[in-house]
């Protein structure tokens, strides 16, 4: 008989009650060290004051009025991102899927403006994730993704990651866009050196192409730079951002350039809870903080705190890991078991980790996380190395 709740998901068997910061509370009473913060989502923490203060307020004013009204939250938002970023204009969603929707609605609808509608494919590489919906795992195009859900959006291509000569070659008349993570998440935690970001946004610019980054997972302060592709010093024409922008609330944006955007006029996108009053204010107060030099500078001495302290790890246990690798607070130990086995040997020491491809953990703490936590957290990721050891 099938559950009441749809069964796509493989659950691990923990029922946390309460966030506090970096901890989760299980029903039991156990606290667990969150390195997941529901895979990057919860930026600032559980129930970080200045969020619960935002949302209640707002809550207490008007939650939905739909977008056939001015909705000042979403303006407020809008305005700070457009200030801290290249874009010119944002776009309201409410998850990094849908921001992926519009992004490609966007790159296909600037060209056909443009008076080349046969500009539509778009080239994306192996191991990315861009979401689940049509254009999401036509994107992706693995296996994986899209095994059983044919006939899939067309106009997709798909190249080997960091085969910059082979974009080169592919890339041709009909080419809208070319997509990529500036580091892959779901992937592995696999960064694009900066100098091939660099080239590849050279390459769109002589190719007469557009360069869309999604920053779903390694935006929002997580590298610590506002935007990961920040570090590299290009700029992208469309960029999509969901999960730490409304740090726990449900909340995507695709942030764009005039240029790109201009195709996008009244009427050819819309959604009806998209920046809505509810997540803009969570937003705003999102941004107050992660947009702040003090605050991003802040992550990248933790940052190179918690590294140098993997690297010991790592060092500590050549049978349970091979490498470190990512930027910033969005980390991944390349382990020798299965990652499911090494997130269940967390469970029982009492630390929360995220499994991915390529045989990764990911480690995506709050960008608040103190030293002492992080010191803790080394020592219970220790202890669930040691028990797979002596398994």
């Amino acid at each position: 008989m099938i559950p009441s709740v749809l069964p796509t998901y493989t659950r691990a068997p923990l029922h946390f009650v309460k966030g506090e910061g970096s901890w989760l509370v299980e029903e039991d009473g156990r606290r667990f060290l969150d390195l997941g913060s529901g895979i990057a989502v919860n930026a600032l923490g559980h129930a970080h004051p200045a969020l619960v203060a935002a949302l209640t307020e707002q809550a207490g004013k008007l939650w939905h009025v739909s977008n056939l009204y001015e909705i000042p939250q979403q303006q407020a938002l809008a305005d700070k991102l457009v200030g801290a970023t290249f874009a010119d204009t944002v776009f309201f969603t409410n998850s990094g899927t849908e921001a992926c929707e519009l992004a490609v609605k966007m790159a296909r609808k600037y060209w056909y403006d443009k008076g080349l509608p046969e500009k539509t494919d778009i080239i994306a590489f192996s191991g990315s994730f861009h979401g689940r919906s049509s254009a999401g795992i036509a994107a992706a195009g693995s296996e994986k993704m899209v095994k059983g859900f044919g006939p899939l959006l067309p106009g997709f291509k798909h190249l080997e990651w960091r085969d910059l000569d082979a974009l080169k070659a592919t890339i041709d008349d009909n080419t809208a866009a070319v997509l990529l993570e500036p580091i892959q998440g779901e992937g592995g935690i696999r960064p694009l050196p900066d100098d091939e970001l660099k080239a590849i946004r050279a390459l769109c610019d002589e190719k007469g192409c557009l360069l869309v980054l999604d920053e779903v997972q390694c935006g929002m302060g997580r590298t610590g730079r506002l935007f990961a592709h920040e570090w590299a010093g290009i700029i992208p024409d469309i960029m999509m951002v969901a999960k730490g922008i409304g740090g726990g609330f449900p909340l995507g944006a695709v942030l764009a350039t005039e240029e790109a955007a201009s195709g996008m006029t009244a009427g050819t996108h819309g959604s009806t809870y998209g920046g809505n009053p509810l997540g803009c204010a969570v937003g705003c107060a999102v941004m107050d903080h992660v947009a702040d030099p003090a605050f991003l500078a802040d992550v990248n001495r933790k940052a190179g705190l918690l590294r140098q302290k993997l690297e010991g790890l790592v060092a500590a246990h050549p049978e349970v890991f091979e490498e470190v690798r990512g930027s910033g607070l969005m980390l991944g130990l390349k382990v020798k078991p299965t990652p499911a086995e090494f997130v269940k040997a967390g469970y029982g020491a009492l630390v929360i980790t995220v499994p991915a491809a390529d045989n990764v953990v990911r480690l995506l703490p709050a960008l608040t996380i103190s030293d002492d936590e992080i010191a803790e957290a080394l020592a219970r990721l220790d202890a669930a190395a040691t028990a797979l050891e002596t398994a």
